[in-house]
């Protein structure tokens, strides 16, 4: 049996796209499911808008999110001669013509057909003309007139296209140069390729480029269209719904096996099973299971899944990874005093580490302004119940979170108040808002020296 080859095949006219991401981690689960190879190919033939940068950004982000090529990636600016060799074969063959219709002649036709109510299409008026070799002709593909292509696709079973449907597409321009169908064809073939998992965007593509198969007596393919990822209006990811590239997921913070985890999902479920890692989608993913219809990216959901990824990790991981993070603001993680409490007491603060970086503030740096609304609501009667709370807690001896707790709760029965009337004023104080930790910890975190001095400092602030 054929030994399964996949490939990735990105043109490097922009960063890396999360459906990109997706079809590239679908590619790589389906090749090592079944002991076979994950490639990359560059398809830069569009030399005006390909770039260097783009291909680095993109093989860069493949590489550190997991998804490595087992062979060296391949640029398809590189290979003319090959696709020029297979465009010679097939005019040996008797598959393909010379044509020379002008630009104004095929608009002229398409306009033509549009108004009989036909679908515009290329006509094959060159077809038995036996036109030469010029700087004015471009290459056709000789499709059949009749019969049918019939796709067998691993998600959406046979798919059956009519040749009639089908026109003669350019295989070579008028400069030369061979056209993407072509390039496409011929890379999957000398790569060894034996399925092709990709965007539903491309199944058009399918029968023309099979056509170019039988005309160069290339072996058949295996096909999977993968549902396209649409926002929550059901219209193509766009900016509009959310970020759309890699980077920008890794710099806010999500982790690479969550934003895997999500995408796997994007078309795809086992069970009601939430959380995975890319080892358990290659044990349990099977590509006859995606659906058929695209694919909602709910960005509310990665967040769900990243804090599930973050509260997975070990301490001394989760520092690694919030570290640089922190670095970004201004922050070295070591200042702190009391590192590891905080830390675990504020790892779920939020769902992504730049968000817990950024909550993290008010715990290395002085406070810089306070929630307005909140002090309107806990301290609109002044500061005097942070005045009497502070001579309570100045009394305490050993400071840890029981002591602290046990304390104030005697404070709020005595003086008979609701919780948040003591409570709320204490974490204003301390972290500028009223979100911390249970209080007792938080105190704790901040240690008995800094708790009063913020405490004080709130104090003076109402009094001025």
């Amino acid at each position: 049996m054929k030994k399964v080859v996949t490939r990735f095949a990105p043109s490097p006219t922009g960063t890396l796209h999360i459906g990109g991401v997706r079809t590239a981690l679908f590619n790589y689960v389906y090749a090592k499911q079944n002991d076979g190879l994950f490639l990359v190919r560059i398809e830069d033939t569009d030399k005006e808008r390909s770039t260097k940068e783009f291909e680095k950004n993109i093989l860069d982000n493949l590489s550190s999110i997991g998804l490595n090529p087992d062979q060296k990636p391949i640029n398809q600016s590189e290979r003319n001669d090959i696709y020029i060799k297979a465009a010679e074969k097939i005019i040996k063959t008797g598959n393909a013509y010379w044509c020379d219709c002008s630009q104004e002649s095929l608009d002229e036709m398409r306009k033509e057909q549009t108004a009989a109510g036909k679908k515009p299409m290329y006509d094959g008026r060159s077809r038995n003309l036996g036109l030469e070799r010029s700087d004015q002709t471009v290459l056709r593909l000789a499709t059949p007139e009749d019969g049918e292509i019939v796709v067998k696709d691993l998600i959406r079973g046979d798919i059956t296209f009519k040749n009639s449907e089908l026109d003669d597409l350019i295989l070579l321009r008028s400069d030369g140069t061979p056209t993407y169908h072509l390039c496409n064809v011929v890379d999957d073939f000398e790569q060894n390729v034996t399925t092709v998992i990709r965007g539903e965007d491309h199944i058009s593509n399918t029968p023309r480029q099979i056509h170019i198969q039988n005309a160069l007596d290339y072996p058949e393919l295996e096909y999977a269209h993968l549902p396209l990822v649409l926002g929550t209006d059901k219209k193509r990811l766009s900016k509009r719904h959310a970020a759309t590239n890699l980077e920008e997921y890794r710099e806010e913070g999500y982790l690479d096996s969550a934003i895997i985890n999500t995408l796997a999902r994007l078309g795809w479920s086992k069970g009601d099973e939430e959380v995975f890692y890319l080892d358990d989608l290659i044990e349990n993913f099977n590509i006859e299971e995606v659906q058929k219809a695209g694919a909602i990216f709910d960005i509310t959901k990665l967040d769900w899944v990243n804090s599930q990824h973050l509260a997975n990790l070990s301490i001394d991981d989760f520092k690694s990874h919030l570290k640089p993070f922190l670095k970004k603001i201004d922050i070295e993680m070591e200042d702190h005093s009391n590192l590891d409490l905080m830390i675990n007491a504020m790892r779920s603060s939020e769902n992504t580490l730049s968000g817990i970086a950024e909550s993290l503030i008010p715990y290395f740096k002085d406070i810089s302004s306070y929630d307005e609304n909140a002090i309107n609501k806990f301290l609109s009667d002044g500061s005097d119940i942070l005045a009497n709370i502070n001579d309570v807690l100045l009394k305490i001896d050993d400071w840890n979170e029981n002591n602290i707790d046990a304390v104030l709760k005697t404070f709020q029965t005595n003086n008979d108040l609701p919780v948040p009337n003591v409570n709320q004023p204490i974490r204003i104080a301390l972290t500028g808002s009223t979100r911390s930790p249970s209080l007792g910890l938080t105190l704790s975190i901040f240690g008995k020296d800094q708790s009063i001095t913020r405490i004080q400092n709130l104090i003076n602030k109402l009094e001025s």
